[in-house]
This record gives structure tokens, C-alpha cells and sequence, in this order.
């Protein structure tokens, strides 16, 4: 029996859910034009091919040590971040404009950023209401008036984005923090040039491995001596954060130090990191900590991840941060909504990228609505990450519902709700052969004084669990290399 199913084509009998966006076949067995060759390539290596070859992936990944950690596992925290070999494929046009709209956002993101530690116009003209960001609690109103060398808060952009039903992008989440995920971005990619290196070389996908030194070059234009790579160094909370693979990972492939919060003292407001050879001054810090673990002397007491004096040295112009400290606001999902208003406000443009309709709690109809509704509704904690604090109406018990109901009426800014949207559905390896699986887009978008840089695809999350709508890995999810094709006039492909 094996060796029969070995022999049924790759695709064969694979059906896209009803009512949402395939992002390979419009109908079963009618590829999309883009999926096509694709689909091609892939029947012609058979199940028991691709089986072996996702196995390859698996053990390359298990050695090389491409991990993620869940502090609420009992079980252990490491884990291998699982990959799925059929890539994700986005089409030139199609990216182009996301590409453009991703900028867009990071524009006004950054000019809000740089209005609500300063002027406050937005809020002075009623275009936000002053609570819901002077009472948030990503605002921090000790850097009002501290302007971040370079003038830029958001250096690296993480914004989540969705395909509905109708296979339009909307964006679903922006992280303006420390967003993760690029560096599996990197070694999916690493990995599927040596896993299906055919397959690859007769497509034409635009390249990611220029990341790291973008990254590198972005942070340097807002040093305190612009456009210089010495004294930039990655800040890690250390070995048992979750991250701490791709914390190491990226300060490899930049060239820089990577260094804990033990390693580095200020004195006379300049950061210096210890080193064998001496004192060595440190410029530039891309930090994978969060703000009230940064610098005991300005924010939590008990913090001996931070630097004292750090906050010192960067309201003195001789620190730059990436991201700047402050920006948790921008990622307030309760702010979420007002970002194409920040677009009008801010640039005099229309959103290029649309958004999920939301349902603001802290106002009393919206809150109303919500409680109604819940069992259609998708609840979200508005500081919250990763899946957690977040309730799937349709999908949840009495129980659940009532518990996310006491929770609303008890604090009310904490919520906001949306629809549940149909995520696109992309083809995934399963031990049933190819089946749908929910996914969603992460890109990232790179800002320094000189501009904006958009990474190719980004981080294809895929909710591996049969029927889930939660792609975190957190909670089950996988990922997927993203192919961005390049244009029909363009030749060679990324080798």
C-alpha cells in the first residue's frame, strides 16, 4: 500500500477550503498561472521524494540547531522550528504594491512615534483620542522631548499581514518593537537552495540573503558617527530568552559583537563594551530587550538584563537604539486602527494596504457590540503576542466566552475584537500527504536616515494543526520559505 500511494502524484485529490484564498490552485487541480511550474516541478518528484526530502530539511534544521524556546512548556523549552518545503509564492505586481504600502505604514508609524514624545498634534486636533494613547501603557511619558539619534524610532519593522477570501493583503498587526523571525526567514531559504536546488534554479525568486547587511547599514546611518559599522553591537537578554537563536545568528552574519547587559557600563554618558583588549565604545545597540528591563535607573529597579545609565547616554545623543525606547505604543493594538488615519494626517496620502475592521472596547457601542457578539469575534489583549490573551469566538467554550466577557467589562482598554477573517490557505506537507493549511506574512522593513528597505517575502507562518487559525510557533505553527517572483523582464533567478 506504500509503495501505491508513493506512486499518486504530489497534489493528487488536494482540495482548497471553501471560502478562502488558495494561494496556489483557484479550483482543484486548476493551478494558479503563478503556482503552476511550481506544481510542475514538485509532481514531478513523486511523494516518497518530497518525502524524503523534507526529512533531509528536518535533520538540517535539528543540526544546526534552528530553534525557538516556550517558557510554558513542562516538557522542555527548546524546540526545532518546523518548515514545510512547499514555498510560499507571491507574484511581482502583487509584492510591489505591498512593498510600497509597507513603506507607507513605517512612514507614518515613524512620524506618529516622533509626534507623540514631541508636539502631540495628532492628539491636540482630536484625530486620536488623548487617552488612549497618554493612558497606554506602551507610553512612556519620560522620553518626551528625547529625540533619537537620526531622528528614526522604528529601524526594524515586523508587520503582520493577511490574505482574506477575496486574496487582497490587509494588515493584520504591526510590531514596532523587537519583532522576531527574520533569521528563519534566512535559513529557510539557506536551506531550501540545498534541499530542492532544481526545483529553485529553474525559478526566478528574488534573494534574502542581503538582509544582514542592510541591517548593518541602517543601523550605522543613525549613529552618532553616521555611516560607521565600528561600535554596533546586538543586546541579548542572553541564552534562556526564546529568541536567543536568532539573536546569535544575526549578530554572526553582521559582524558585530553580540553582548548582555553584563558586558557592557556607561561612564560619562558613552557606553563601552569589555573586552579583552580594553574598553570598547559602543554606538549603536539593537536590542532584543524590552524598554523596562533596559536601564535600572530610569525604569524597573529589580532589571539585571539593562545597563544603568543607558537611557543616560541615549537621551545625550552618544546611543542609538534600534528600536528606539517608546515605541510599544505603535504596537498597542488599540492603536491599530487609527493607522490610516495617521497616513492621512501625517503623509497626505490614501493607505496603499488595507486593514481588518476593529472593534475598540475602551468605546461604550464598540464594547457593547463586542459583548453581543463574542461568539463571532476574534478578542484580542491589546499587549499581548505570540497567541496568547486572544479569544476565537467561534471556536471557543461558554465557558471561554464567559471568562473573556468579565475580562472586557473589568478593562475595557485592554480589548479590542475583529472578525474572524478566512486566512489564505497554502498547500502543506502533512502525514496524510498535502493538505490546506491557514497562513499568514510577515515582512520586514529596515529605516534609517537614508530610507527604507523591504525584505523580499518575509516570514511565512503556517498553522500546522488541522483547522487551526493560530500560525504562532508558539502554538503549533511551522513555517515556510516566501518566493517573491521576480518580473517577467527580469532574467536569472536567485542563486
Amino acid at each position: 500500500m506504500a509503495r501505491e500511494a508513493d506512486s499518486i502524484p504530489l497534489f493528487d485529490n488536494y482540495k482548497p477550503l471553501p471560502g478562502t484564498w488558495d494561494e496556489y490552485f483557484e479550483a482543484p487541480n486548476k493551478p494558479r498561472s503563478a503556482a503552476g511550474p511550481i506544481v510542475e516541478q514538485l509532481e514531478r518528484l513523486g511523494r516518497k521524494e518530497f518525502r524524503a526530502r523534507q526529512k533531509l530539511a528536518d535533520g538540517t534544521f535539528l543540526r544546526g540547531g534552528i530553534t525557538f524556546s516556550v517558557y510554558s512548556d513542562r516538557r522542555g523549552a527548546e524546540r526545532i522550528f518546523p518548515f514545510d518545503l512547499i514555498p510560499r509564492i507571491i507574484e511581482h505586481a502583487q509584492w510591489r504594491r505591498v512593498e510600497r504600502g509597507l513603506e507607507q505604514r513605517v512612514r507614518a508609524l515613524n512620524a506618529f512615534l516622533t509626534d507623540i514624545y514631541g508636539d502631540q498634534r495628532i492628539l491636540a486636533e482630536k484625530i486620536i483620542p488623548e487617552d488612549f494613547v497618554l493612558g497606554a501603557k506602551g507610553y512612556l511619558p519620560e522620553m518626551r522631548g528625547i529625540r533619537p539619534p537620526g531622528g528614526v524610532y522604528v529601524h526594524i519593522a515586523g508587520i503582520d499581514l493577511i490574505q482574506g477570501p477575496d486574496g487582497e493583503y490587509k494588515v493584520l498587526e504591526d510590531n514596532a518593537r523587537t519583532p522576531s523571525g527574520v533569521s528563519y526567514v534566512l535559513e529557510n531559504r539557506t536551506v531550501m537552495k540545498k534541499v530542492f536546488p532544481r526545483v529553485f534554479q529553474e525559478s526566478s525568486v528574488l534573494g534574502v540573503e542581503e538582509y544582514p547587511l542592510r541591517l548593518v547599514e541602517a543601523l550605522a546611518s543613525v549613529g552618532p558617527a553616521p555611516d560607521s559599522e565600528e561600535g554596533t553591537a546586538v543586546l541579548t537578554p542572553g541564552p534562556f530568552n526564546s529568541a536567543y537563536f536568532e539573536h546569535s545568528f544575526l549578530a554572526r552574519r553582521m559582524g558585530v559583537p553580540l553582548v548582555e547587559g553584563r558586558d557592557l557600563y556607561v561612564e560619562k554618558d558613552r557606553v563601552y563594551a569589555k573586552t579583552t583588549h580594553g574598553p570598547r565604545r559602543v554606538d549603536v545597540l539593537y536590542r532584543r530587550l524590552d524598554d523596562p528591563f533596559l536601564d535600572p535607573e530610569t525604569f524597573r529597579k529589580d532589571s539585571v538584563l539593562g545597563v544603568p545609565g543607558l537611557v543616560r547616554a541615549y537621551a545625550k545623543g552618544n546611543l542609538a537604539l534600534a528600536n528606539a525606547i517608546g515605541n510599544s505604543i505603535a504596537d498597542d493594538k488599540a492603536i491599530y486602527p487609527f493607522v490610516p488615519d495617521m497616513i492621512r494626517f501625517y503623509l497626505s496620502e490614501e493607505p496603499i494596504i488595507g486593514q481588518v475592521e476593529t472593534y475598540i472596547c475602551m468605546r461604550d457601542d464598540d464594547r457593547r457590540y463586542v459583548l453581543e457578539h463574542i461568539d463571532e469575534l476574534v478578542v484580542k489583549s491589546v499587549n499581548e503576542a505570540g497567541g496568547y490573551g486572544m479569544l476565537i469566538g467561534p471556536q471557543s467554550s461558554r465557558r471561554e466566552r464567559a471568562d473573556f466577557r468579565a475580562r472586557i467589562e473589568a478593562d475595557p482598554r485592554n480589548f479590542i475584537a475583529q472578525p474572524r477573517i478566512e486566512l489564505s490557505t497554502c498547500p502543506t506537507w502533512t502525514n496524510k500527504g498535502i493538505a490546506p493549511r491557514r497562513v499568514d506574512l510577515r515582512p520586514y522593513v529596515l529605516t534609517g536616515t537614508k530610507g527604507s528597505w523591504v525584505l523580499p517575502g518575509g516570514l511565512t507562518r503556517v498553522a500546522l494543526l488541522e483547522g487551526s487559525y493560530v500560525v504562532n510557533s508558539s502554538q503549533g505553527g511551522g513555517s515556510k520559505d516566501t518566493w517573491v517572483l521576480r518580473d517577467d523582464s527580469s532574467k536569472g533567478g536567485d542563486r
